[in-house]
């Protein structure tokens, strides 16, 4: 069996970015790979991976799933929202 898997929170769109680049990598995926998965092209997935607030929620959804990803929303602490960036 595998070790538990961590949760990253995300509240910006680079962190995101961040996260799809880093469990790609883990995975030992290319973009290529990944493009094929998703159904767009590899200079897409490496445009969205620079700017991913432009990806769509259908994208999201189904970049995570073809990278091992699970997509969670919560709630946060009171403490966590004194600190989250105005958008």
């Amino acid at each position: 069996m595998s070790a538990a898997l961590s949760t990253q929170p995300l509240v910006t769109a680079p962190q995101l970015g961040q996260l799809l680049v880093a469990s790609r990598k883990r995975r030992k995926l290319t973009q290529a790979e990944v493009a094929q998965r998703v159904g767009l092209s590899q200079n897409r997935i490496s445009y969205l991976e620079r700017n991913p607030g432009e990806l769509s929620f259908r994208q999201l959804l189904s970049w995570c799933s073809a990278i091992g990803l699970e997509l969670r929303l919560g709630e946060r602490d009171a403490v966590e929202l004194k600190n989250v960036p105005e958008w």
